[in-house]
């Protein structure tokens, strides 16, 4: 498949030369890259938040069909449309002819015509990237029996990684604010990539967010005997199969991810109660840029495994719950174990393509021993576990005991973990109970939490 879409690449590339070449103008060309760059950066920067209004109700009927086709439908439409208007304004502009001279005038347009053929292969890559294709679509870029984030695959000049990178360093500086892509998304083509190397497990879910992070003893360094476990592990070749399998110098790392029960469904095509360890992404910082944490740039780290008991790890392929698997509870705790590079902090978690969850820096344990109950899952009894919260986002319980400070502030609960106690306002303003929140949307109003 690589070959076809390298031929692809090469056909557009050219055909844009050739057109250029034959119907255009120096000065038309240069402008046009202008409009599929400006067309880039409106459907990079908002195709998440379109795609969420379909995606938020894809619970039945044509939205259900639409969910898994939202993002590259959305990133399509945002650049057609927005190409096809100032491409039209552009004509109209300079509609007065300006030659440059027979030589300025031909190489120019030759060579501008294929750099816009090289920016319009790499949306048709991205685009195609986004769908819900088998993994081998439209190349392979990761070996599903081995995937090694590390050594992705590549087209021909690496389109895609070109125009995604493009946006990221557009992103970064004067237009990106207080986040930046390369923050949010980081290595955003492997994501893609690596979100569907099963292709019979949903890629979205239409709850959004499907997963939350506790406020409090939310991450903490793993023992000694789990960094031994994961060594045995990666030696006897058990971690083949996970993109979370260390390399270089790391420090192991609980993260405790809750499942919401409201977005495990039935429907597969939308559900968050099947997801493979390459749609779980713990977004980390190098310790020296946390002071802005969702500006600059960060590392994906995936999962090697999760606790199937206090001391043990089981190699995590694939999670499967279902309304079963929650007790009372309104949502599943699972203890999930991540090769965190030395030198780095984790900050956000990210979950399919359309969640994700802050880490509060404050949640974050020091030393192994302080860590909390673990909260287990085996694949053999999917429906035992522990650490599993009761109560809605907006406060609740925690295990059995006083209810946590709550993430949605509408309330503080008390009691036992299923009740709801609707009382005074929540110490904690978050963003767990916005539905349909996209990773930018949240990441806004996590800037200061997420602040050490």
């Amino acid at each position: 498949m690589a070959g076809i879409i390298s031929l692809v690449i090469l056909l557009i590339v050219i055909g844009c030369g050739v057109f250029q070449f034959l119907k255009g103008t120096f000065v038309r060309a240069l402008a046009t890259i202008i409009v599929a760059i400006c067309a880039l950066i409106v459907a990079f920067g908002f195709f998440e938040g379109l795609s969420s209004i379909i995606i938020s109700r894809a619970d039945k009927g044509i939205f259900l069909k639409l969910a898994n086709i939202a993002q590259p439908f959305c990133f399509v439409l945002l650049f057609v449309i927005v190409f096809a208007a100032l491409e039209a304004a552009t004509i109209y502009l300079t509609r007065d002819k300006v030659d440059l001279g027979l030589w300025p005038e031909r190489i120019g347009r030759v060579v501008c015509g294929m750099i816009l053929g090289f920016i319009l292969s790499g949306v048709l890559v991205t685009t195609l990237a986004m769908a819900p294709l088998p993994s081998k679509y439209p190349y392979e870029r990761f070996d599903s029996a081995s995937p090694k984030p590390d050594s992705p695959g590549k087209v021909p000049l690496n389109a895609d990684g070109f125009i995604t990178g493009l946006f990221k360093t557009i992103s970064n500086g004067s237009l990106g604010g207080k986040r930046s892509f390369a923050s949010l998304h980081p290595d955003y083509i492997s994501q893609l990539f690596l979100n569907r190397l099963n292709k019979d497990v949903s890629i979205v879910t239409s709850n959004s967010p499907a997963i939350s992070i506790p406020n409090e003893n939310a991450v903490w360094p793993a023992p000694d005997a789990i960094k031994t476990q994961i060594d045995e592990l990666n030696s006897s070749g058990q971690l083949s199969k996970s993109p979370g399998k260390p390399s270089g110098s790391y420090v192991p790392m609980i993260v405790r991810v809750g499942i919401k029960k409201a977005a495990v469904k039935g429907e597969s095509k939308i559900s968050a109660g099947t997801f493979t360890s390459s749609q779980l992404r713990l977004i980390c910082k190098i310790n020296s840029e946390l002071e802005d944490p969702l500006s600059g740039s960060a590392i994906n780290v995936y999962p090697v495994g999760h606790f199937s008991s206090r001391d043990r790890i089981e190699v995590t392929t694939e999670i499967k719950l279902d309304s079963n698997s929650f007790g009372s509870g309104t949502s599943r705790d699972i203890d999930f174990v991540f090769c965190v590079p030395s030198g780095y902090t984790p900050i956000m978690v990210q979950f399919k393509l359309n969640n994700i969850a802050q880490i509060r820096a404050d949640a974050i344990l020091k030393e192994a021993s302080q860590a909390p109950s673990p909260a287990t899952y085996s694949s053999q009894n999917p429906g035992a576990g522990g650490g599993n919260r009761g109560g809605m986002p907006d406060g609740g319980n925690y295990n059995n005991g006083q209810g946590m400070r709550g993430r949605g502030g509408t309330g503080r609960g008390s009691g036992n973990g299923s009740n709801l106690n609707p009382g005074g306002q929540g110490d904690f303003q978050g963003t767990e109970n916005l539905p349909g929140n996209t990773p930018q949307d949240i990441a806004e109003n996590l800037v200061e939490p997420i602040m050490p």
